[in-house]
């Protein structure tokens, strides 16, 4: 059975290139992002950065390939630890940290997707899954590299002797989001050239397009092992962030709370990412600050109602009332 993910992927005229709105959203997101720090705590607004790429790698999996990973988080983990060594040991600027750790990843991503991808729906979840908990292990058992239960702490935030941004974490936010975009760019670019279009016809038809010679499992892979280099990217970021990793970042909550971003933000929508995980981290900081400790029942809550009153999430849900607002104007304008 191929697992298919029931989203409309088409943007239209709503959104289409030529539409105002379309721009409108476009300078609204840049200014949101350049202006965030300015209104929430520095650490935060990045982790809403980070998030949100990780979102966006798993969406290009599940919204535009049609594969359900509950095991990214030993891409986001994984690549944290990777680039804390070698912060830690090189001494090399954290960008160079973050770009090992995210090869690391892609490094890693290549024979699990290999042995992922020849299966589909529950059981390409499952093995996903397994193959992190394998990894989760490894990174408990290896005390001597990883600190085991205590973390890799004290990553320097190296960046050519800059002092205000190896220090100030307002400053960092700027070169992080520059990291952060980069990844999003790509993701955007896989999605709109015409790999991304295999990528949807695979989902909704893969025998099709087999028959029209695709090499089906190659385009999963591939996709895998990009989707894995952009959670890579947004594990380094995070891990420099804060200055350590530990193993929440292997463990397999921090999959389970990425796909409920994804899903909250909008399934196939790519941008939902970021505005899931703009809604998640300000309201776990919020609860946090406010010293309520059943964070896990709120943020359950809301996903069992974005599941039964939003179907397509927040972002998807918001461009459909948009567009019918649209046609319901046209309809006027015409009658």
């Amino acid at each position: 059975m191929t697992a298919r993910v029931d989203v409309d992927l088409a943007e239209g005229p709503v959104l289409s290139r030529r539409s105002p709105l379309r721009w409108v959203l476009f300078v609204l997101g840049w200014v949101i992002a350049l202006a965030l720090p300015w209104f929430v705590y520095p650490p935060v607004a990045m982790d809403i950065a980070a998030w949100g790429l990780f979102a966006m790698s798993v969406d290009l999996l599940l919204g535009f390939t049609g594969l359900l990973s509950f095991g990214h988080a030993a891409f986001w983990g994984s690549s944290a630890y990777v680039t804390g060594l070698v912060a830690i040991n090189t001494g090399w600027p954290f960008p160079s940290a973050i770009l090992a750790g995210m090869v690391f990843a892609m490094v890693i991503a290549v024979p699990i997707g290999y042995l992922s991808v020849r299966r589909t729906g529950i059981y390409f979840a499952m093995v996903t899954l397994a193959f992190a908990q394998m990894i989760y292990f490894v990174a408990n058992q290896w005390r001597d590299l990883t600190g085991g239960e205590n973390g890799l702490q004290g990553i320097p935030r190296n960046f050519f002797g800059i002092d205000a941004i190896e220090t100030d974490a307002f400053y960092f936010y700027y070169v992080g989001l520059g990291l952060v975009l980069l990844g999003v760019f790509v993701a955007w670019r896989v999605v709109h050239s015409p790999f991304g279009r295999v990528l949807v016809a695979i989902r909704d038809n893969p025998a099709r397009v087999r028959a029209l010679g695709y090499n089906v499992e190659r385009y999963k892979i591939i996709a895998f092992v990009i989707s894995a280099g952009l959670a890579g990217l947004a594990g380094g970021v995070f891990a420099i962030s804060h200055g350590f990793a530990s193993l929440q970042e292997l463990n397999w909550t921090t999959s389970g709370k990425v796909v409920l971003i994804t899903v909250l933000g909008g399934i196939g929508t790519l941008w939902g990412g970021p505005v899931g995980a703009a809604i998640v981290v300000s309201l776990e900081d919020w609860l946090a600050s406010s010293g309520f400790e059943g964070t896990g029942i709120i943020l359950g809550g809301i996903f069992v109602l974005i599941v039964l009153l939003f179907r397509h999430g927040v972002w998807g849900t918001g461009r459909q009332i948009a567009s019918w607002v649209q046609r319901r104007r046209r309809q006027n304008t015409r009658s």
